[in-house]
C-alpha cells in the first residue's frame, strides 16, 4: 500500500543518471521534491509523460520544486535514455536493492519487477503533501500535477 499524504517521506540516497549522489533529506529546509516513479525507461508511457514533465519544467520552477525521476533501471540505461529525451531533471536509479525505494513508499509491483506510476510531492519538511497513482498502463495527466503542486502552496 502505497504511503499517505501527511507522512514523512522515507529517505534514500541513489545515483542519478551521471553518477551523482542524490540524498532526499538534502532538500529539507530548502524546497519541495516532486518525486515520480516510473516503470522502465524507454518505455512508450513513461517517454510520454516525462516529455511532458520535461516541457512544462517551468510549472515545476515556479513552485520551488526539485523533480526527481525514479525507476528501477540502472543509471546507465537513465543516462542514455535522458540524453535521447533531452531531459535536465535528475532521474535516480532504484537498482539494487532492486526497487529498494520504491518498496518503502509501496509502489513496487512484485509480480512486475517495477514500480508503479507514483507522484509524492514532497515539501520541505519532509511531509508528504499530496500524491497520485494512476492504474498500470494509464499515464498521468499534467492536471494532476498542477493539482498536486497547488497542495503545497500556503492557504
Amino acid at each position: 500500500m502505497a504511503l499517505e499524504n501527511e507522512t514523512l517521506a522515507p529517505d534514500f540516497e541513489l545515483v542519478n543518471q551521471y553518477g551523482e549522489r542524490i540524498q532526499l533529506s538534502r532538500y529539507r529546509g530548502e524546497k519541495s521534491v516532486a518525486l515520480v516513479f516510473f516503470p522502465l525507461a524507454f518505455s512508450g508511457i513513461c517517454s510520454g509523460e516525462l516529455c511532458e514533465l520535461r516541457d512544462n519544467l517551468a510549472l515545476f520552477d515556479a513552485a520551488g520544486v526539485e523533480l526527481i525521476g525514479i525507476s528501477v533501471d540502472s543509471r546507465h540505461t537513465l543516462r542514455a535514455w535522458g540524453e535521447q529525451e533531452g531531459y535536465t531533471f535528475s532521474l535516480v536509479a532504484d537498482f539494487w536493492p532492486h526497487g529498494a525505494v520504491a518498496k518503502e513508499y509501496g509502489v513496487f509491483l512484485d509480480a512486475k519487477g517495477f514500480s508503479n506510476r507514483a507522484t509524492f510531492l514532497i515539501d520541505p519538511n519532509g511531509i508528504i503533501r499530496a500524491s497520485f497513482i494512476t492504474a498500470p498502463g494509464e499515464p498521468r495527466s499534467l492536471g494532476a500535477y498542477q493539482a498536486a503542486l497547488a497542495e503545497l502552496q500556503p492557504a
